[in-house]
Order: structure tokens, then sequence, then C-alpha cells
């Protein structure tokens, strides 16, 4: 899942360092905007079955790939 989940990342936010450091913070190095995370959100409906409504995590919950990973872990 994880490994899914870093390759979905990196289509996202077109760098591969979500790969490399996964405490990197998308927002605040411009790797992900408000278009790229609700595509996130979909992407995560899609490929785990997981549904994230926006309403229900801040940005700030989910603004690294291993925060992303938690969140995706709790809801399984």
């Amino acid at each position: 899942m994880e490994e899914k989940l870093l390759d979905i990342l990196e289509d996202i936010c077109g760098d591969e360092i979500v790969k490399e450091d996964h405490d990197v913070n998308l927002v605040e190095e411009d790797l992900m905007d408000s278009l790229d995370y609700t595509e996130l959100l979909i992407a995560i409906e899609e490929n785990f079955g997981v549904v994230i409504a926006p309403s229900e995590v801040t940005r700030e919950q989910m603004n690294t790939p291993n925060k992303i990973i938690g969140v995706i872990k709790s809801k399984m």
C-alpha cells in the first residue's frame, strides 16, 4: 500500500522527493496545492477503497507522505 501511495504522490506532485523523504512537507515545498489535494483524495478512494472527506481531516494532518499513510491505515 505504501509503495502504491508513494507512486500516486510522485505523479501528483511531479517530484520523486516524496519517495526519498517521507517527512517532506508537501504544502511548504509547493509540491501540492488544493487541486492536487482533491486529486489525492480521489486517488486514495479509487486505489484503496478508503473515503476521506475533505471535512474529515485538515491539510496539516495530511501534509507529508508519512501522515497520509497514517490516515489511510487508520481508515482501513
